[in-house]
């Protein structure tokens, strides 16, 4: 017998006639004419090449064969029926799987909005990949996941993003610096007096520095002692430990160890945001829509509410 003659409505009329008992009763349950269950009887039987069925105290029941047959028929049809729920599951987003690249920054709130996100939809399996603003860049390039956390988003006309989170960034001192005290007091200080200081910055493409320097090329402002750092962690502690100043996100401040003081500097905080961004031309995973729904909403759930644009 050659497998690919086989069609799926075959083994399903097969499948009824052997539990009906018969082929007219088979017949009526399909809403099928009696010659039409016969004629495709014919078909299977020829088709396999040995009886399927026989005659026996005024029954059709199977021979061997057609028991054998009617096991694969059973397997093959259950095994559908079961990934016909599945994909109705992944089709509602109950089910499924997609990854979501985000850059270093947003590890410190996206585990808050997954753990909501899987407690609800716990047969959704996730990927998180996390690098900096050039790595992410990469992935997205290349369309290696389906969604994307920027704090500078890509553009080109394939590009959707959207803001979900702010972002603000928060200038820093050591604890025992002297601008503290003034901030201690409400007094907010010119950026002109501490524009001589060491700042530590992150890499080059990193979505904070790029936000400062335009903040500061806006301003007319040119630093003169810096030092680069690609971690947010060390800059913090850095900064704890006296190294110098920096300008770093509110995040990072919130969940991270390390004794910093947030200074009263003009023009500061600066506003950025997190956009959540996928490419236009790509559609997303069920589970992938299901996160994006979730975000809209039930992110005030996850959040504080004065994080949500």
């Amino acid at each position: 017998m050659n497998p690919r003659h086989l069609s799926i409505r075959l083994l399903q009329v097969y499948i009824q006639v052997v539990r009906s008992g018969s082929i007219s009763a088979a017949a009526q349950v399909l809403h099928l004419a009696q010659p039409t269950v016969s004629l495709q009887m014919k078909k299977l039987t020829d088709l396999v090449g040995d009886p399927l069925l026989e005659q026996r105290d005024g029954k059709t029941v199977t021979t061997d064969i057609g028991l054998d047959l009617y096991h694969a028929a059973c397997d093959v049809i259950t095994r559908l029926e079961d990934f016909d729920n599945e994909l109705e599951a992944a089709r509602g987003g109950e089910t499924g799987h997609f990854s979501i690249g985000i850059v270093t920054t947003a590890k410190y709130v996206i585990p808050r909005i997954l753990g909501a996100f899987s407690r609800q939809y716990p047969k959704i399996r996730t990927t998180l990949n996390i690098g900096n603003r050039a790595h992410v860049l990469h992935r997205f390039s290349r369309q290696e996941d389906d969604l994307y956390l920027f704090s500078h988003p890509p553009g080109g006309e394939g590009v959707q993003a959207r803001r979900i989170i702010k972002n603000p960034l928060q200038l820093i001192a050591p604890p025992d610096h002297w601008a503290t005290g003034l901030t201690g007091k409400g007094q907010a200080i010119p950026f002109e007096d501490i524009k001589n200081e060491r700042f530590l910055i992150r890499e080059p493409g990193s979505a904070t520095r790029m936000m400062f320097e335009a903040w500061l090329s806006q301003n007319g402002q040119v630093l003169t002692d810096l030092m680069q750092i690609e971690s947010n962690e060390a800059i913090r502690l850095g900064v704890a430990s006296g190294l110098g100043l920096s300008v770093i996100s509110e995040h990072t401040l919130q969940e991270g160890s390390g004794d910093c003081a947030r200074l009263n500097v003009h023009g500061f905080p600066l506003e950025s945001h997190w956009y959540l961004v996928q490419h236009g031309d790509r559609r997303l995973p069920y589970a992938a829509k299901k996160l994006s729904d979730f975000i809209d909403e039930k992110l005030q759930d996850c959040i504080r509410a004065d994080w949500i644009p």
